[in-house]
């Protein structure tokens, strides 16, 4: 059974009005699903993250996950929002255009996806799903909009025997009316016919946005226009939901790696 969310539709233009923003926002709100379309954190790091001070020299503070109980967390379903295209575009590294071969600037970002099976309160790693990654670049422009062949910035992976995909890309660039964020998309399928979706989307740290958004590329913008605490979507998340849907970061050599406990309950 699918636990898809409802969509909410936007004409196709790779940048949007900051009144079609807080309107999507507020409807993005009102589709949060907190019953029966959940999508489970599946570890202990995702509720028991320990924020730790980060003292290289791009600064900020970052979020180490520690140690726990193996317990599964179950966290709302976000709207998809602009914009998905099922390019089925496989690959790890999304930075690249693959019409142009122009990479997205920025600074890098490793994201680890730990997907699970959700079962009797018990978390399983689930294999073989699709899993789909979308975000802006650093200007905050979605590539595949508008008429645009270009690609940049999207992807997808299956994840492996435990349960695992991963990417790289870069940190995320802000447009008005929304808080930093990541799209993503995990399905099933059984041959060609889909038996299984969930959609949401995850932020960042706005202390960690902040200390980045003072390097280049992203500085030449000025001061995004919404924080996490004011943007729709974010704000109709409950404390733990907001916990689980945070990304957790951790400073590598020349970006970030970050990591989000999935867990599914697809029936």
């Amino acid at each position: 059974m699918s636990n898809k969310v409802a969509g909410i539709v936007i004409p196709p233009r790779t940048r949007l009005s900051r009144r079609d923003l807080l309107g999507f926002a507020a409807k993005g709100a009102a589709s949060v699903i907190v019953s029966q379309s959940l999508l489970a954190s599946c570890a202990a790091a995702a509720t028991n993250a320990t924020d730790t001070t980060d003292t290289s020299s791009t600064g900020g503070t970052t979020t180490t996950p520690s140690t726990g109980s193996a317990t599964c967390v179950l966290t709302a379903a976000l709207t998809e929002g602009p914009y998905f295209v099922d390019e089925m575009l496989n690959r790890s590294d999304i930075r690249t255009d693959p019409v142009t071969g122009a990479v997205s600037t920025g600074i890098p970002l490793a994201l680890t996806f730990n997907v699970s099976r959700v079962a009797n309160s018990a978390c399983t790693p689930l294999t073989g799903a699709y899993l789909d990654v979308w975000h802006c670049d650093a200007t905050g422009t979605y590539s595949d909009v508008s008429g645009s062949s270009r690609k940049f910035l999207r992807g997808y992976q299956i994840t492996d025997a435990n349960g695992v995909a991963a990417f790289t890309t870069i940190y995320p660039g802000w447009y008005s009316g929304r808080a930093v964020h990541i799209h993503f998309k995990l399905r099933l399928f059984a041959g060609s016919t889909k038996t299984y979706e969930f959609t949401s989307q995850f932020f960042f740290d706005d202390s960690l946005t902040d200390s980045v958004y003072t390097q280049s590329p992203y500085s030449s913008r000025g001061s995004r226009d919404l924080r996490n605490t004011s943007d729709g979507i974010y704000n109709s998340l409950s404390t733990t939901d907001r916990a689980g849907l945070t990304l957790q970061t951790s400073k590598t050599t020349d970006g970030y790696a970050g990591v989000i406990n999935l867990g599914v309950n697809v029936g």
